[in-house]
């Protein structure tokens, strides 16, 4: 929106040109986002306690979270306000790939709404019928890789990009739509599932969104990604600014989300976040890369998989309690033990994901 503004003022003034560059803009979007998330997180906590949207706790979870019971939640909705609104602000909305993630984050933080509304306001335990969220979940993915898909306008925005090779690039075709649906229904949900600690989901959303924007800027320049031999995908730098708003805005909800939590993100966060990191991740071509920095989310959504599956065929438990964060826990790890370890594994994990742009 300042962007056009700033255009318009330069030829008045020239200083104006330097909303031009991506990293500037990026920047601002962090602060911007930041800023609100600090700002604006005491009076949502105060409406969301005088409102009584208090969590609420499952009687087969660790005992030491019972005393959780009754914090605010959908605290999601202060994260997706300042994301929209930073980037409203500093991106070029005329940028097809930032609209869709927009669109993206909205749809599925809607979804969540709907979700955390019904757990916490009408008190109904069941919130959105699973069969529903999936459906909805679906539909929204399909409908985005299918406009990504037709919208492409050259090969490599569809080619699916193996790490550690220059030149291994492969034609995924109309499976393409299939890999963007797991992508964004997947780490939707997979995002959703981590978020059972305080901070435990936040930060390593905030590494690897700040991860994405640094590929994001490589992919979207052409001698970046010529000198690393990744695919140039024109337009795609712009998703530096999204990708800031994101890192601002979880950082500022951290501060209060840190343990002891004052607020819960709730599925409205969750969800939407998941998403937003999963289409970011296909529209920069790096769906491989971006697994492996989300390791947290694929160890907390496969421990899932793999309890039930057991449960159901053999009638045993692999882990006490699954996701996996709640194993660790009721084997007498303090949750600040297991939070702080899965940030430190992140870290390596989005560190190793980084190197293989240059190990190539």
């Amino acid at each position: 929106m300042l962007l056009w503004l700033a255009d318009y003022l330069q030829q008045f003034v020239g200083a104006f040109g330097v909303f031009k560059y991506l990293t500037f803009r990026g920047i601002l979007g962090i602060l911007t986002a930041l800023g609100i998330s600090m700002l604006m997180g005491p009076w949502v906590i105060k409406k969301l306690n005088h409102l009584q949207i208090g969590q609420s706790i499952r009687d087969d979870g660790p005992e030491s979270h019972l005393s959780k019971s009754g914090t605010p939640t959908m605290g999601g909705t202060l994260i997706l306000f300042a994301i929209l609104f930073s980037s409203l602000l500093w991106s070029d909305l005329s940028n097809r790939y930032v609209l869709v993630v927009m669109f993206v984050t909205f749809s599925f933080g809607l979804i969540g709404w709907v979700d955390d509304y019904r757990k916490v306001v009408e008190k109904n335990s069941k919130g959105l019928p699973a069969k529903w969220k999936y459906f909805w979940q679906s539909a929204l993915s399909i409908t985005v890789a299918i406009i990504l898909f037709y919208g492409a306008t050259i090969p490599e925005e569809t080619a699916l990009i193996v790490p550690f090779f220059k030149d291994v690039a492969l034609d995924l075709g109309i499976a393409y739509i299939v890999l963007t649906y797991f992508m964004i229904t997947g780490f939707s949900n997979a995002v959703n599932l981590t978020d059972g600690l305080d901070g435990l989901a936040i930060m390593p959303t905030v590494m690897v969104g700040s991860a994405l924007g640094i590929i994001a800027y490589l992919v979207g320049n052409f001698n970046f990604a010529n000198y690393l031999h990744i695919p140039f995908i024109p337009g795609a730098g712009e998703l530096v600014i999204y990708c800031g708003a994101l890192s601002g805005a979880g950082l500022g909800f951290l501060w209060f989300n840190t343990y002891p939590a004052q607020v819960f993100m709730g599925d409205v966060g969750a969800l939407a976040l998941g998403a937003a990191l999963g289409v970011i991740a296909v529209i920069v071509r790096h769906e491989i890369v971006f697994i492996i920095m989300s390791g947290i989310f694929v160890m907390e959504t496969v421990s899932v998989i793999l309890q039930v599956a057991s449960f159901k065929l053999t009638g045993r438990r692999i882990f006490r309690m699954a996701p996996l964060h709640h194993h660790f826990e009721l084997k007498g790890w303090p949750e600040p033990r297991v939070i702080v370890r899965f940030w430190i594994i992140t870290v390596m994990l989005v560190l190793f994901g980084l190197a293989t742009l240059k190990l190539r």
